[in-house]
């Protein structure tokens, strides 16, 4: 049993204290890290996070690679790969484990592969092979196309399958080669040597699928690119995924992002040359409709002209003359005979208003008007009245108590009698609260006075 005086002071700490404190010393006396080394036990959680072993011939540790980091790497990383990665060294709390927070990967020997891309990348640019004066345009019409690939890469198949979709009529040549590899870069360069010398299509596809900056580095060598700036055929370069950019590709007359991508610019749409044809069929049947119609309206005209001086052309104005003449008599007859007939009526009109009849009529019409205004005047008069009352009603009722409890207010009663004042009132003394629609009752629990 261990035992200490009672003088000596003791911090005692808990074991999540413990590792927080372990945590703390390594995150801020280490701080970021780059390491290389082999991957090991890797798990992909159901979270999108990565957790692995980071080991070389002697030792290990465990390693963590969050979503939002991972998604930045470009291939997912296998067992036994050798990576380089950044990180910071901590440990988890729950376990004590010491681990590594990853915040960068990459294969190891890909920062040596990038800097020589990019040294190439910088000279050829200067002697200007990537520039665009010098690219060739595609042709619009292409019959034959020439694939450089690998013949049993999956690239291949989707050119296939893209251009049986789009255009079947067109036909391909495959020009095999190794596409990842030493030996790649001298068999991609024959094959583009013998499509050049061959003369056989109209356009060259160089395309591989996607993979790592090791797996397409043969599309990175310089004689590879020199050969492709001194084609004499159009090229188009689909290496990889829509991400990735290798020196053929800046090279080449058109860079597509994908093979089937570049598929898709090489064949030409059937369905869009059928589409296409049919407008050229309406616009020529318009042309020859319009030009139809205007020739009839000339034929028309010539035979309006004809007529014109023709003696039987004559002899119908005088009849159509003659018949607008007697139109006129006809309208002038119509027009006296409704002239007196207005001046009959207005006499009739008159000896029939000098009867006692119509002065009855007349008197008759006189006591309507009468009642009527009589009628009206007592209406109005009603309705003054009502107003008047009405206004009172409401004069009396915004001094009534009942509108005040209207308006949220409430009138509190104690045995009968208004509370106005806590003197009046105790605790537990039983209250009825009157409401705008009914009555509350409630107990005292509390009664604080305002100063």
């Amino acid at each position: 049993m261990f035992t200490s005086s009672p003088s000596t002071s003791r911090q005692i700490l808990t074991v999540t204290k413990l590792n927080r404190l372990a945590r703390t010393v390594l995150e801020s006396e280490v701080g970021l890290i780059w390491l290389s080394a082999e991957i090991s036990n890797f798990v992909s959680a159901a979270s999108g996070h990565w957790y692995f072993t980071l080991k070389d011939n002697k030792a290990q540790v465990r390693a963590a690679m969050f979503k939002n980091t991972n998604r930045a790497v470009k291939q997912r990383p296998k067992e036994g790969d050798k990576v380089l990665v950044r990180a910071s060294v901590g440990i988890y709390e729950a376990r004590g484990d010491y681990q590594l927070i990853i915040e960068h990967m990459e294969s190891d020997g890909e920062g040596a592969l990038q800097q020589a891309y990019e040294a190439l990348k910088a000279k050829l640019n200067a002697e200007g092979l990537f520039s665009v004066d010098r690219k060739r345009p595609m042709p619009e019409v292409i019959n034959r196309i020439g694939v450089i690939t690998s013949s049993t890469g999956a690239a291949l198949h989707d050119v296939l399958s893209v251009l049986k979709r789009r255009s079947p009529q067109t036909e391909v040549i495959v020009y095999p080669s190794m596409v990842q590899g030493e030996t790649a870069p001298n068999q991609l360069i024959n094959a583009l040597r013998t499509a050049n010398q061959r003369n056989e299509v109209d356009a060259l596809l160089l395309t591989r699928g996607g993979g790592s900056l090791e797996d397409l580095w043969c599309f990175n060598n310089e004689n590879l690119a020199r050969e492709i700036a001194e084609s004499q055929l159009p090229l188009i370069s689909a290496v990889g995924h829509e991400v990735d950019f290798t020196i053929a590709d800046f090279v080449a007359d058109v860079r597509a992002p994908t093979p089937s991508a570049a598929a898709e610019i090489l064949s030409q749409d059937t369905n869009a040359l059928s589409e296409s044809l049919e407008q050229y069929k309406q616009r020529l049947t318009r042309a020859m409709l319009q030009k139809l119609s205007h020739l009839a309206q000339q034929h028309k005209l010539q035979h309006q002209r004809l007529q014109s001086v023709h003696p039987q052309s004559k002899i119908q104005n005088q009849w159509q003359a003659l018949d607008r003449l007697q139109l006129r008599l006809s309208h002038a007859i119509n027009n006296k005979l409704a002239i007196e007939n207005k001046r009959f009526e207005s006499v009739d009109n008159r000896l029939a208003r000098q009867t006692p009849t119509e002065r009855v009529n007349q008197a008759k019409a006189r006591m309507i008007q009468t009642h009527k205004a009589l009628c009206n005047n007592m209406k109005q008069l009603v309705n003054s009245k009502q107003q008047a009352f009405a206004a009172k009603v409401g004069l009396l009722q915004s001094v009534s108590p009942l509108s005040t409890l209207s308006r949220g207010y409430s009138i509190t009663m104690s045995n009968g009698k208004a509370v106005t004042s806590v003197d009046t009132v105790k605790e537990n003394d039983i209250l009825m609260s009157r409401v705008t629609d009914g009555e509350i009752t409630s107990k005292i629990v509390e009664i604080r006075r305002h100063q």
